[in-house]
């Protein structure tokens, strides 16, 4: 395991823990400029991340930090792509469903992900050559964690038997209408469907470990939602293409708004 992917573990892990703190007691709701939730827990996370991640000299895009012009960072060889909670929406319904998210991008390209959930102690992550991916519970970090980490019997895998029906991961929180239109496009095509619902990054790992068969995700969304669910869904030998360019999706961008895209086989 490289300096950079231990680094980003362990950040993950304790900004869990602090959010889990606050997630079993009351806490503050405020909106954003684009009515979108905030709560104490993202700040809290994404001060914890930020301090981890500022010790590799490498600059980081956070949901939660003032945007840096374009100007400066299309000159950025690496950078961190950071939701120190992805799914504010279920940590406020206490569902469960929510992750923090960590992803390495160089040239464009999510070259590490991990993706912790901290009320199951789900950690998601991908090797350092992106080649594997694994899913491990890690239900303290009191001890050296890195003994349970890459273990055979973790390691995950998409769907590869063609069952007679197709799996489509939708939106716990929002469908949108072309969602729909694709979902009713494979019925016309003689699919049988059935909807997967999840909340969060949690979509791209269920399609990486065979619980769903594709995420179409017509629908807003922002570099940090996607960035480490994408680097684990290649490193199983999954495509997340955007829908406008009919190419891998590529990060810091000028413009942080992802298009649509698709993750399938």
């Amino acid at each position: 395991m490289d300096e950079n992917l231990n680094r980003a573990i362990i950040a993950s892990l304790l900004a869990g823990e602090e959010i889990l703190k606050i997630y079993n007691k009351d806490f503050n709701i405020e909106y954003k400029d684009d009515k979108s939730p905030l709560t104490d827990a993202d700040l809290t996370s994404n001060q914890i991340i930020m301090d981890a991640l500022k010790q590799t000299s490498i600059p980081i895009i956070s949901e939660e930090n003032k945007q840096i012009s374009y100007a400066i960072r299309q000159k950025w060889n690496q950078c961190w792509i950071v939701d120190p909670i992805d799914g504010t929406k279920e940590f406020i319904k206490r569902n469960g469903e929510f992750t923090v998210n960590i992803a390495l991008v160089e040239k464009g390209v999510a070259r590490l992900g991990i993706i912790y959930v901290p009320v199951s102690k789900e950690l998601y992550y991908t090797n350092s050559t992106k080649t594997r991916a694994y899913k491990t519970i890690v239900s303290t970090i009191d001890k050296p964690f890195e003994t349970l980490l890459f273990k055979e019997e973790d390691l995950i895998l998409p769907n590869i038997i063609k069952e007679p029906k197709i799996k489509v991961v939708g939106s716990r929180s929002h469908m949108s209408k072309d969602t729909l239109n694709f979902v009713e496009g494979l019925k016309q095509d003689g699919k049988v469907v059935e909807i997967v619902s999840k909340g969060s990054s949690l979509k791209f790992c269920l399609v990486a470990e065979g619980k769903a068969d594709v995420y179409p995700r017509f629908a807003p969304t922002m570099e940090w939602d996607t960035a480490a669910g994408q680097a684990i869904c290649e490193a199983v030998g999954l495509n997340v293409i955007d829908q406008v360019t009919q190419k891998p999706m590529l990060y810091n961008r000028e413009n942080l708004l992802n298009n649509y895209f698709l993750v399938t086989k």
